[in-house]
């Protein structure tokens, strides 16, 4: 009795047969495979009303704060009011001005040099010791008591300290935003570094990793998040004690610029200079942010995939 064979043509309908079957089962299986159905216009439409909705809604706080900025001083308040909180669009005009002599550039280039410097010295040694400190319960034990004490003392209780022993100089300001945006990176490396899943550092073990190696694949990773929660909070610290310790004693910066136009009764360039020192802040903590989300993509990754 003859068998009967199989032409290419055959295997190749029967091949394909089964791939398409295959993949049914695969979409009945999962849901999310399947092609969506299309989106009409007026549903994309209202999907854009609504985050523009949403936009204008989350600064409407802001557009209301600089209408009454503006309106306040020449319509709500006494005409004396207006020299010492000139409206908006005067202080517009005074940045403006600032900006066009370079005044302003001078100043904000100052200011960020020395918070640069500061803020870069703290992260890199808060960064380290509070990995160390998290490790060895014997350095914890050790450091802890003079940790609270220090970091319980206010950054610009120490100015003073800080002027007498290293000068009016660029070092004692230098120093300070260092001493002030040390302790919040140090506090959050050290929870950053506990809080991490001990399975993750028994699987390390495991698989025959070294202390490097451990920090630099496993512990210091998983702690980026939480680190860099305190870098967030040492960057603004750092911009406000050095507009603070500017104001003592300097010839350039944004803190300078603030209180020399309060003395020269130049109050429009005065509250320009707040306004740069506003932004300043805002700017530094989108761009921190977007740092820690580049850092942190890969636990965003994990996280959707076991959701």
């Amino acid at each position: 009795m003859s068998t009967p064979t199989l032409t290419k043509e055959t295997k190749t309908e029967t091949q394909s047969g089964s791939a398409a079957a295959a993949g049914e089962a695969t979409t009945e299986r999962n849901p999310a495979l399947r092609p969506g159905p299309g989106k009409s216009p007026a549903a994309t439409l209202r999907r854009y009303a609504l985050q523009g909705g949403k936009a204008v809604w989350g600064a409407g706080a802001i557009i209301l704060f600089l209408l009454l900025w503006e309106l306040g001083p020449t319509y709500l308040a006494p005409a004396s009011t207006r020299v010492f909180l000139p409206p908006l669009h005067e202080v517009l005009e005074a940045l403006g001005t600032l900006i066009g002599n370079g005044q302003l550039q001078n100043h904000l280039a100052a200011s960020l040099s020395r918070s640069a410097s500061g803020f870069g010295i703290a992260v890199v040694t808060a960064v380290a010791l509070g990995l160390l400190v998290a490790w060895y319960g014997a350095l914890d034990r050790f450091l802890n008591p003079l940790l609270e004490v220090f970091r319980n003392t206010a950054a610009l209780a120490l100015l003073p300290v800080f002027t007498l022993l290293l000068g009016i100089g660029e070092t004692s300001k230098i120093s300070i935003v260092a001493y002030a945006a040390f302790f919040p990176v140090l506090l959050n490396t050290i929870a950053g570094v506990r809080t991490v899943d001990p399975l993750l550092i028994r699987a390390a073990r495991s698989l025959g990793l070294s202390n490097f190696q451990l920090f630099q694949k496993v512990i210091l990773p998983s702690a980026v998040p939480t680190i860099f929660t305190g870098i967030r909070m040492a960057g603004t610290s750092s911009i406000l004690v050095l507009i603070a310790a500017e104001m003592v004693g300097a010839k350039a910066g944004l803190g300078y610029l603030i209180v020399n136009s309060q003395m020269s009764f130049l109050i429009p360039d005065m509250y320009a200079g707040i306004l740069t020192v506003s932004l300043l802040g805002l700017l530094v903590n989108y761009l921190l942010v977007g740092v820690e989300r580049h850092f942190s993509r890969w636990r965003t990754a994990v996280g959707s995939r076991t959701a």
